[in-house]
């Protein structure tokens, strides 16, 4: 029997480009309604005309940019204090620039940890007790396979990628007597237009064609290919699910099999 998320309701940051984009889709096909949260009002406008309405649902999006974390807070907060409680909370944002580790400043890092855990835990903390209440909760954090294995190149998202993890497996302990589970979905190369970004940035930075820095990246990959958005919202689609009930604090790759550790 196919998963049903009818009559749940779903925020999901970053939602209107790549994973997030594919994941919002996902989950409407569900059955869910969502609450797209992302910066851009015009990107937000058009997402939502894209997302399915025939079992019921009922749309919506917040505007806020997650470099500001108490915006992010005060939307959410505002619109949880006059609607329906949320289930379901898809944590995610880009990634934090490229860039060695050596070379990093503390504000890069203070940047990005506001950005990814200190918007994550607020998120969390204003969407718990409605899970409570309703008897359903699902957190679930858009990271990295770096939390396995460090990328190269990637110092700070390497670092913070690892609090979030940590952080969300303390959460998952803590909020698993309440039925709520929390994980993390760990993108391997994904078609996204940070993936685009990364390639232009190490061609630039090794001197080679962009073409080499791809077949590079592929010969990586097992599966010898890079991942559709689709492919890792179909995981988090499952967490979402009734049927991983019993999944909590687990890191889960998506990535062709490229993270070299189990």
């Amino acid at each position: 029997m196919e998963s049903t998320l009818i009559g749940k309701i779903a925020l999901v940051g970053g939602s209107t480009q790549g994973i997030g984009k594919a994941t919002a889709k996902l989950l409407a096909d569900k059955g869910a309604s969502i609450i797209l949260l992302a910066r851009n009002i015009g990107k937000l406008k058009k997402t939502i005309l894209e997302l399915n309405t025939e079992m019921g649902q009922s749309h919506s999006f917040l505007v806020a940019d997650f470099d500001d974390p108490d915006k992010v807070n005060d939307v959410v907060k505002e619109y949880i204090e006059k609607e329906n409680d949320i289930n379901i909370l898809v944590n995610n944002t880009g990634g934090p620039p490229a860039g060695s580790i050596i070379n990093s400043s503390s504000d890069n890092f203070n940047d990005a940890f506001s950005n990814h855990l200190i918007n994550n835990h607020n998120l969390a903390k204003l969407l718990i007790p409605g899970m409570k209440k309703s008897g359903y909760g699902r957190i679930i954090n858009i990271i990295s396979t770096s939390v396995k294995a460090p990328l190269n190149g990637l110092g700070v998202s390497n670092t913070v990628r690892a609090a979030v993890a940590n952080w969300s497996k303390t959460l998952s302990n803590e909020l698993a007597p309440d039925e709520i589970t929390v994980n993390n979905v760990l993108p391997g190369a994904t078609l996204t237009e940070r993936l685009t970004n990364i390639i232009a940035n190490r061609a630039l930075k090794d001197r080679l064609d962009e073409s080499i820095i791809e077949e590079k990246m592929l010969d990586e990959i097992p599966m010898n290919r890079f991942a559709q958005p689709k492919e890792i919202a179909a995981a988090i689609a499952f967490l979402a699910s009734h049927e991983a009930a019993y999944v909590t604090g687990i890191n889960l790759p998506v990535d062709g099999g490229r993270t070299p550790n189990l």
